[in-house]
């Protein structure tokens, strides 16, 4: 089996930019803002997503500035759906650590996720990537309905199956298509 390391070796110039161009991303001049953001990077997880930007850029013709716009959007549409799905599923821990909204309350990661979604969607206008902002806003409406039905099901104790994968392609494979 293939480590993460050997997955990763093609891009990993590539992604060790991209980590520093992740921080900047994430700065902000509001104090608290910026202490949740400097959190978030602390405890950021293997970052697929950007690895699957960098990799698929490479297999055709190689990476581009826009390369580094589509993998932080990307990242910070993850990251804003992780700390949304906190809120929603009252989530006291992410990852072994506490969770915005355990640290902050749910209003303060409400808005945290606001805040990364919108830094994301900036980060591809000011690129003029306006062909990326068509395909993650579709992704977004997927993660949205993927959750909103989720939370039906659950609530009528009637998933299927069929549902069931239904609920993991919008949540899940759609975010990773994009």
């Amino acid at each position: 089996m293939s480590s993460i390391r050997e997955i990763q070796a093609p891009v990993s110039v590539e992604m060790e930019a991209f980590a520093g161009h992740f921080r900047e991303v994430l700065r902000s001049d509001v104090a608290l803002l910026d202490t949740i953001m400097r959190y978030i990077v602390k405890r950021k997880g293997k970052q697929m997503r950007p690895l699957f930007v960098f990799l698929v850029a490479q297999i055709n013709g190689g990476c581009t500035p826009k390369t580094n716009t589509a993998a932080s959007l990307i990242e910070l549409l993850h990251t804003a759906t992780l700390v949304h799905d906190d809120v929603v599923d009252e989530s006291p821990k992410r990852r072994g650590f506490f969770s915005i909204q355990a640290l902050w309350k749910k209003k303060v990661a409400v808005l945290v996720g606001d805040y990364l979604l919108s830094k994301g969607l900036l980060a591809a206008v000011e690129d003029e990537a306006y062909d990326m902002l068509k395909i993650t806003s579709r992704a977004v409406k997927e993660l949205s309905e993927g959750e909103l039905l989720q939370i039906e099901k659950s609530r009528k104790l009637d998933i299927t199956e069929e549902v069931y994968f239904e609920i993991i392609r919008r949540k899940t494979a759609s975010l990773i298509a994009a």
